[in-house]
């Protein structure tokens, strides 16, 4: 069931189901994996061309230790020339819990009894916004159950109230959306709103483990879940994010099905997923999970390595579900986006909650519960660019754009500098004096190294932006 980009222009040969579940584990199982091969494969990433299916069941394969490690050193390695030092940060915001469906693993499933109900109000969700400007946000993630109540237009009116919302020098300047599949009528409806990437995960890609864990609701529609970013582009949302929950079925499988998605995304539109998440099944209110296929904290790290190897250009995004040493670890193998200072219970950013989280509030559990500032710090000492830089969305350059730029790698030209003046923002505007130091420290260092650099960047242009950001500006980018 392999897709050519002749086949997928043609219309009707569009938003099709792409899974073949025999043809993964058929090339799962008759894949050999050996160092010559492991070699090739990861020598090819590195020229940041995406892998087949067959290349990725050879990574997947390999079990000798000193294999895994020249994967995940080549992650490593391909992290380092596509996204430099730069790690991109974002918060979710929870508008409503309200929900159809029953999803065996969700605290927000029809059937949990126990769970709190809420959906914010127009005033909440702008003391919720206010509240994280205050800390420093730029960038939000918007999250919603699956219910009547979260039509298109509601989806659009919220992000709406977001980009409304300025309190003092805050304001958010991306908003993306994690919601329901949409229609191609109700993606375009979204789209009016002006959000950034919509995400629609597909939890488990094979269809048999999906019948098993979704038990009622409209996710119970395997194929129009799969097809739902195959909708998304139809309507001009060129943006999308893709995702597996790991820990419900095989990951080896899951891995192979997010390669299958990116592959026919691109075979169809032209354009991959802007970013793929992969979070582990955690603690939940009302749980059902006999933990049969969870992943070790070994193959997650093995998992995200062949992800970043996989799919060069590609964001991916490592959430507050794991805790901050796993966070740290993983984030060396290809990771380019974090949240911080997360919180999941509806309205808890705005409310001062007791420290100790509430299951019956929250989708999950968070293992990371840092503050944002706390987690900028922690970047800054490993020697990462925190980043909170937007230009990309607001400049066109997504969708087949932002592959101009992204899949040889000139995108470092514009996004390290970007990062350098979001930063500087953030020390000037909300960073204990500590932080602004060390966060200054961290900019020279990087400006340094951009003067070194082949790349065509103008180092005493941005010297002269940070210098306006100082004096008060504000939103100044390349």
């Amino acid at each position: 069931m392999i897709f050519t980009p002749e086949k997928c222009r043609i219309p009707d040969q569009r938003m099709k189901p792409f899974i073949d579940a025999e043809e993964i584990w058929d090339i799962l199982g008759s894949t050999q994996s050996d160092a010559a091969s492991v070699r090739e494969v990861i020598s090819k990433s590195l020229d940041k061309k995406r892998l087949t299916l067959r290349e990725t069941a050879i990574l997947i394969n390999a079990t000798d230790p000193e294999l895994v490690e020249e994967i995940k050193q080549g992650a490593r390695m391909l992290k380092e020339q596509v996204y430099g030092n730069r790690i991109v940060l974002f918060a979710p915001l929870y508008i409503g819990n309200k929900c159809t469906n029953n999803c065996s693993y969700c605290g927000f499933k029809a059937s949990n009894k126990e769970a709190v109900r809420q959906t914010l109000d127009d005033k909440a969700l702008i003391s919720e916004v206010e509240a994280l400007e205050d800390n420093g946000q730029k960038r939000l993630i918007l999250v919603y159950g699956e219910h009547p109540d979260y039509s298109p237009e509601y989806i659009a009116h919220t992000a709406k109230i977001v980009y409304q919302v300025k309190k003092g020098n805050g304001e958010i300047r991306r908003v993306n959306i994690n919601a329901a599949p949409l229609d191609i009528e109700g993606f375009r409806i979204v789209k009016e709103a002006n959000i950034g990437t919509y995400q629609v995960f597909q939890e488990t890609y094979n269809p048999e483990a999906y019948k098993h864990y979704h038990l009622g609701g409209m996710k119970r529609n395997f194929e129009y879940r799969l097809t739902s970013l195959d909708r998304a582009q139809e309507a001009g949302i060129d943006d999308v994010g893709i995702g597996a929950l790991f820990g419900l079925y095989d990951w080896r499988f899951e891995v192979m099905g997010l390669v299958r998605h990116t592959n026919h995304l691109e075979a169809c539109y032209n354009v991959g997923p802007h970013t793929i998440s992969f979070p582990r099944i955690q603690e939940a209110s009302a749980i059902n999970f006999d933990g049969k296929y969870r992943v070790s904290d070994e193959e997650f790290t093995k998992l995200v390595a062949i992800l970043r190897l996989a799919v060069p250009y590609t964001g991916l995004i490592l959430t507050a579900r794991e805790n901050p040493a796993v966070r740290s670890e993983v984030m060396r193998f290809g990771v380019s986006q974090i949240d911080g200072g997360t919180k999941l219970e509806i309205g808890s950013y705005a409310e001062s909650l007791n420290e100790k989280q509430d299951l019956n509030r929250e989708q999950f559990h968070v293992n990371d519960s840092r503050s944002l500032n706390e987690i900028i710090d922690e970047l800054l000492r490993d020697g990462y660019l925190p980043s909170f830089c937007t230009a990309c969305y607001r400049l066109g350059r997504t969708g087949e754009h932002f592959m101009e730029f992204s899949v040889p790698g000139f995108i470092k030209r514009y996004c390290s500098p970007n990062a350098i003046l979001t930063l500087a923002e953030y020390l000037e505007d909300y960073a204990p004096e500590a932080t602004k130091l060390k966060g200054y420290e961290v900019i020279e260092t990087n400006l340094v190294e951009l003067e070194k650099s082949h790349e065509k960047v103008n180092v005493p242009e941005i010297r002269r932006r940070i210098e306006y950001i100082r004096a008060g500006q504000r939103d100044l980018y390349f």
